[in-house]
């Protein structure tokens, strides 16, 4: 938790949300009015989140209109949540990204969907006629949170608590 409450990951994480934008979460708070929240309450929320007593606000549930016709669930979650969970993400993603494959595009640093497509065309004008695309929509709905939960590696800079 040092890591992630460490000054230059928060002023990170700070100027990613700022650069997200989005809509306020429950609470009403506009990503405008974080930083004067943070140096109101900074000192208060660093001792919950090293001290593991941190709980984050319910989300706010949207429905979204698909392309296809009907609506897509959305959570909009509270801007000091958006904020810690790009602190925690920026840590983990440090520690994990390594690990992944050259082939993954999805959600890292430096990767983009252009750049997924490129590499599919290349390995296509090489001789390779399979390209796989894998979703994993509702997978958080779907996996088992006690193995899952279970795997979690103990040398990881955080322990994750659902519930």
């Amino acid at each position: 938790m040092e890591a992630i409450v460490d000054r230059d990951n928060l002023r990170k994480a700070l100027a990613q949300v700022r650069r997200n934008k989005g809509a306020p979460g429950i609470d009403g708070m506009s990503v405008e009015a974080l930083a004067l929240h943070l140096k109101d309450h900074w000192p208060e929320l660093r001792a919950q989140l090293l001290e593991g007593s941190y709980k984050p606000q319910p989300v706010r549930r949207v429905a979204i209109p698909k392309a296809s016709g009907g609506t897509r669930p959305l959570g909009i979650p509270t801007v000091l949540d958006r904020f810690i969970q790009q602190a925690v993400m920026q840590v983990l993603q440090e520690a994990w990204d390594d690990g992944f494959s050259a082939s993954s595009y999805g959600f890292r640093p430096a990767r983009s969907a252009h750049q997924a497509v490129a590499a599919a065309q290349a390995f296509i004008a090489s001789g390779h006629r399979v390209v796989v695309d894998i979703d994993l929509e509702k997978f958080f709905d779907r996996v088992n949170h006690d193995i899952l939960m279970g795997w979690w590696p103990s040398g990881c800079p955080i322990r994750a608590s659902f519930g």
